[in-house]
């Protein structure tokens, strides 16, 4: 006797993740270029066929139920396997060269697993990866030394690029750094131009609080050792934060930090089928693995209060 059909379309696994990841029925119809009453749909079909409810919508937001919970590891997974096996088969014989920049955290966060699983799915396509800054990429990018590149950037909307990564950013230090309200705040920053160094300086700076810079690296290693050191305070992407560091944002007179964006830029005209393969496989890796910064799984994000501070930069 034949078993029972499973419901796992892919079409309605996707859309099951896309809600999880953006938030909402909304968000996710955006992202997805569907209606939300076809989303709403696609989702009717997938709970009835599991005979079980996915999401409570009950009160200001959504939560998975314990069901929807178990659903969206296996979900991921099947997506994951079904992207390989295509790119497996459609694409078996790709060869070439890429070149990707990209900053050297988000790279070691958010790009290992990516990078390793293409790889292993396309062995005969060399991957030449660079980390840099923001402005090094883009000035490398400008003169043809790039295929992709992946940036921090001021949050601008739809336009220029894709946009593949929100940033939430924290004031971090070791417990071991002792600072008090009323004096300059110690920092630990990359040199000019980095993004974290003019996010933290124009903060502080339009907050009155005042600040002098103690150490300065190019290095991530050497920011967060000097930071574990307790020199100073640096600032980090919420989801990166070591275990041996903590958020301070909110204390000290510390004023809330702006989010940034990641966005990956394609070279211009022709590009090699490889590098546009690895774009489009980036772009939906990330897509399902963003980050929703929130007590709930729905409902806005943690923002810590600032406390107000007086006083004007002094380093």
């Amino acid at each position: 006797m034949p078993g029972p059909s499973l419901p796992f379309d892919l079409d309605l696994l996707r859309t099951f993740v896309a809600i999880v990841d953006n938030g909402s029925f909304t968000r996710a119809a955006s992202r997805l270029r569907l209606t939300q009453s076809t989303v709403s749909l696609q989702i009717k079909r997938l709970e009835d066929g599991l005979t079980c409810r996915l999401f409570d919508r009950d009160g200001r937001g959504l939560k998975l139920t314990p069901e929807g919970e178990v659903l969206l590891t296996y979900a991921r997974q099947i997506l994951k396997l079904g992207a390989e096996a295509l790119s497996r088969i459609v694409t078996p014989e790709l060869t070439g060269v890429v070149r990707l920049g990209t900053p050297e955290d988000f790279a070691t966060t958010h790009l290992s697993e990516v990078l390793a699983c293409f790889a292993r799915s396309h062995p005969q396509v060399a991957l030449e990866v660079n980390c840099d800054f923001t402005v090094n990429l883009l000035d490398d990018f400008s003169k043809g030394r790039y295929d992709l590149i992946l940036f921090k950037r001021e949050p601008q909307g739809p336009a220029g690029g894709t946009k593949v990564w929100r940033e939430v950013l924290d004031w971090v230090a070791s417990p071991r750094l002792v600072a008090g309200d009323g004096g300059p705040i110690p920092l630990v920053l990359s040199p000019a131009p980095d993004v974290y160094r003019k996010r933290a300086l124009s903060a502080l700076d339009a907050a009155g609080r005042d600040w002098r810079i103690v150490y300065t690296s190019p290095s991530l290693a050497g920011l967060q050792a000097a930071v574990q050191a307790g020199l100073g305070v640096t600032v980090l992407p919420t989801e990166m934060i070591p275990a041996d560091m903590v958020s301070i944002s909110g204390r000290f007179g510390l004023p809330k930090l702006p989010d940034t964006e990641i966005v990956l830029y394609q070279a211009p005209g022709h590009v090699p089928p490889a590098a546009e393969l690895l774009s489009t496989t980036v772009i939906a890796a990330l897509e399902r693995r963003v980050a929703v910064p929130s007590a709930s799984l729905f409902e806005g994000q943690l923002s810590p209060r600032p406390r107000g501070g007086a006083g004007r930069a002094s380093g």
